[in-house]
Parts: C-alpha cells; structure tokens; sequence
C-alpha cells in the first residue's frame, strides 16, 4: 500500500468514526451528565478539598449566582497583596510564593534565602542531558519538548521511584528550579535546527532569580532592566497556582491519585497546559491580536473594533471559532485580578512606546466585547463577562522580547510551583484514585463470525 492509499484508507475510516462516535447532546440532560464536570449554570461539580488556592468569581445569593470582582488566593494571602507587597519593597516574588504554596506559610528571610539556595542548587541539569535529551530530537513546539525532558528527567533520578515526602519535596524543589532552564534550552536549539540561528547556551548564574535566570538565558547578551525582571517576575507569581479544578492541576492529580511517578505526573500536567482551551490561549490572543491590525482601517475607532467582534462572534472572520480569546472564565465574572495587575503594569512601562497602541487594541476589545455578546444572545446577556489573564499575558510577554514560541511554556515555568503543591496534598490527603463514571450508552449487539460481517 503506497501513501496515497493509506491516506484514501485512513480518510474513509474516519467517515465511520464520526458517525459512530456521535453522542446526541440532548443524552447529557436525559442522563443529567455534568459534561466537563461542569453544571449548566456554568460551576464546576466539586471534587476534592484544597487548602492550597481558591478562585473566586461570585456569591450564591439566595439560590443565584451573584458576581463579585475576582479574587486569587494562595493559602490564604490574596495575591494582590503579594504583588503589591514585592513591588513596594522592590523584590522577586515568585519565589516566596513558590515556598507559600508548597509550605503553607510565608517564609522569614532566613528561609527564603535558604530556599533560593535550593534552587540554585537544583538549577543545573544532570550532565549530558541537554546534549542527549533536548539537542538529539528537537522539536518544533516547545511544550512538547518540555513534557518529554520532565519524563526523561526520571532515568537520571536514582530515587525517582521513591515516594517518601521528602524525596517528593526534592523532586518538586528541583521541578521548580530546572523547567525555566529546560524551556530556554529547548528555545535555542529549536532556534537552530528549525530557524537556522546560531546555537547559544549561557552558563547558568547561581545569584540570580527564576525570572532573571530566563531572560539571562534567552538574550544573547544577557543583558535586561530591573523593570523588565521585575514584570517577568509578576506574571510568574500571578501564573504560578489557580486552583485544583484547573485542567492542568487535575490532571496533575489524577494521575497522582493513581499512585504514579511525580515526573509522569507533571509531565501530564505540561501536556494539558498546553492546550489552546487552557494555557495555549495566549497565543490564541496576539494571533487574534494581529488579525484585528491587518483588517480594521483604524483601531482607534472603537465603532470599526465593534463591527470586526460582531464579525468574530457570527463566525465570519478569524478563525471562526465564535469566540473572543481573552474574554471569559469559568470562575471569574467582574474582573480576573491577574488580568487587572498585568493590564496596569504593561500599561506602565508600554506608555509612550510603539506597543502603546496594541494594548490600547486590547482595552477595546475588553471594553466592547461584552456588550456585544449581549446583543447576540439573552443568555450571553444574562452572564457578567470579563478578560481573564490571557487577554494581556501575551502582549506583555512580547514587549519583554520573549519570543511567541515561549508563551505557553512561560505559564508552565510559573504554574509547576501550583502542581507540587497539589500533587503533595493529593498524595497526603487523598486516599483514593480518581475516578468519576461514564454511562455507556452503547447497545448489546449479537457476536458475528469474521467470515459474516458486511462492510
């Protein structure tokens, strides 16, 4: 069978898995299936307790869902606070946060500056592993590359399969130090293999934080502002946790409720992040971003950006998906804190520059989207809509000069320190494998000889 055959062969197979694949939507009320494990008024069902983050978007009031501004809290602290309280004292914040959320406290100075220590020590890969791992099979989409050296990270681990607390809290200490340095390197070789660059590895600096270590490693001079270290560091503390209902905390859970391997349950976790439903989303904003520029006359004439939503929400222009990346949440109604704190601190450092006009694009977009989705539909109407954090992530990512290829890995970089925390409190509080029940609604069909069957 040549490929032209195989690929008329795997074309008609397909025809027949989607008819029989087929589920009737109206079988999910029938069955009262909460499909996503979310109920229709949009809340997930509750699965678990956490003491690590809770998410809050709204109040039941009365038997109704009231909308209140978002809320992100880590163990307690509202992470406002935290930022506010890194910028005031001028200081890196993610990793005291990383510490809040593994340990359950903030720590005293004497045990941050032990904790930085750790991670320094941690910091640098087992020999040979760039050259083995990450050099040998590039690989043209960073988050792929990134899963699989998580996974690789085993066969150099001779307590890998050790699941004592501390062996856990090493590998977690050690996850929290070493993916920044995974994801640079698999960015400079991809650089060179796929983009035809030079190949440029810096050594790693023990003094530095995990946001300066990433754009030290990135830039070719290695040279950044405190400004620009500083906003990286925020949009690292601000992506680190979001609660054990995440796609990508879940799946981080179930697979450690079964009783696996930490490296096999957090490279689970990067392939859910990964996907454009979760942290792939911001790359879904700056392409929806440049498709606005190329196709309004003028972004500044909020009457030609309403138009082009109105556009995007009939499905006529671009992707045709329906949806305006970097608006809604599951949780969040009036406002996503994350996305309140980029929003004002791009808005800082872009003012007077070039990238000026594209966050004030964005604003728009915010402001009108809303509105306009009302005018599509009474349900629309009747829910409050605001940007979540991807609406502005992207952008800021961008004027640091992180390369769009690192959009997503930066929220996976940020979001192992929210994973640690969740796969420990599974393995300590836990108890049981996760697993929820699917109805079958297949029917008994009698056995037929090979010889009988019809195509």
């Amino acid at each position: 069978m040549n490929e032209t055959e195989s690929n008329a062969l795997i074309q008609s197979l397909c025809e027949g898995l989607r008819d029989y694949s087929r589920i009737d939507p109206q079988l999910y009320e029938k069955f009262q299936v909460n499909r996503g494990l979310r109920r229709s008024d949009g809340t997930g069902v509750v699965a678990g307790l956490t003491k690590v983050c809770n998410v809050h978007g709204y109040v039941l009031n009365e038997g109704e869902l009231e909308p209140i501004p978002g809320e992100l809290i880590y163990r307690g602290y509202q992470i406002t606070d935290l930022v506010r309280a890194v910028e005031q004292e001028k200081r890196f914040g993610y990793e005291e946060s990383a510490y809040l959320l593994l340990f359950g406290k903030l720590p005293t100075e004497t045990e941050l500056s032990e904790f930085r220590s750790l991670l320094a020590e941690y910091r640098e890969l087992p020999d040979g592993f760039v050259i083995d791992m990450i050099a040998k099979a590039p690989s043209n989409n960073i988050m792929n590359k990134m899963a699989r050296s998580v996974l690789a990270l085993y066969s150099y681990d001779p307590e890998c399969e050790s699941q004592t607390l501390e062996n856990e809290l090493r590998i977690a200490i050690s996850m929290i130090a070493r993916l920044p340095v995974i994801m640079t390197s698999a960015y400079q070789v991809k650089r060179q293999h796929f983009d035809g660059e030079s190949l440029v590895m810096h050594p790693l600096r023990p003094e530095e934080s995990n946001a300066q270590t990433i754009l030290s490693l990135l830039r070719l001079d290695r040279q950044y502002t405190p400004e620009e270290a500083h906003l990286l560091d925020i949009c690292m503390m601000l992506h680190a946790e979001h609660g054990g209902g995440n796609n990508s905390a879940f799946a981080c859970r179930v697979l450690t409720s079964s009783g696996t391997d930490p490296y096999a349950a957090y490279a689970a976790a990067v392939g859910a992040l990964k996907g454009y439903r979760h942290g792939g989303a911001n790359q879904k904003v700056i392409n929806q971003l440049e498709y606005f520029k190329a196709n309004i006359k003028n972004t500044e004439d909020e009457g030609q950006v309403a138009d082009m939503i109105r556009k995007v929400l009939r499905r006529e222009a671009n992707d045709r998906a329906g949806l305006v990346y970097g608006m809604g949440h599951a949780v969040y109604t009036l406002s996503d804190p994350r996305a309140v704190l980029l929003k004002e601190k791009a808005f800082e450092l872009a003012k007077g520059k070039e990238i000026e006009a594209d966050f004030r694009l964005l604003e728009t977009i915010e402001r009108l989207t809303p509105q306009l989705l009302a005018e599509k539909s009474a349900r629309a109407a009747a829910k409050s809509v605001c940007a979540n954090v991807d609406m502005y992530s992207g952008l800021v990512y961008r004027m640091l000069g992180i390369p769009e290829d690192l959009f997503t890995p930066m929220f996976a970089v940020s979001r192992i320190a929210g994973w640690s925390a969740h796969r420990i409190e599974e393995m300590l509080t836990g108890g049981r494998i996760i697993r929820p029940a699917y109805k079958s609604i297949a029917k008994a069909t009698a056995y037929q000889p090979l010889a009988e069957r019809e195509g």
